[in-house]
């Protein structure tokens, strides 16, 4: 199951519209669907959260705490609403864009990609990218 939490002043609108593209995504990457967790946030809230566990004393857009099992999907994907937004403007991109590539990355780390190498972003990328044209 896929639920949508607010620590910050923003809704998605679409929520059931997501929730059916996050779980396509799923089922398309051969994973099943356990509980998965979005929360959305600001920038002081998602900084906290990776100083306090992942000792990275910097703003990020995203964390996901990944607690799936096997083909399982299950985790805490922490959003900063104002990144996206501030990324969205340095990209040139729709806010709506860079928030549901944030949200199908999160996805994809659960489904096994990483983006430490420069070969893993790209291929990274390319899902995202892919993901994006599935999105209705």
């Amino acid at each position: 199951m896929i639920s949508f939490n607010y620590e910050t002043n923003f809704k998605l609108e679409e929520e059931a519209e997501i929730s059916d593209w996050i779980s396509q995504t799923i089922l398309e990457e051969n994973r099943r669907e356990g509980d998965i967790n979005y929360i959305f946030c600001d920038d002081e809230y998602l900084h906290k959260l990776n100083v306090e566990y992942l000792n990275h004393d910097t703003l990020t857009d995203i964390i996901s705490f990944d607690y799936s099992v096997g083909k399982e999907l299950h985790g805490d994907i922490y959003i900063s609403v104002e990144r996206v937004a501030d990324n969205a403007k340095d990209f040139n991109v729709d806010f709506f864009e860079e928030l549901s590539r944030v949200v199908i990355h999160g996805i994809l780390h659960y489904c096994g990609y990483q983006d430490k190498t420069d070969e893993d972003a790209e291929l990274m990328r390319s899902k995202e990218n892919y993901y994006l044209t599935t999105r209705h």
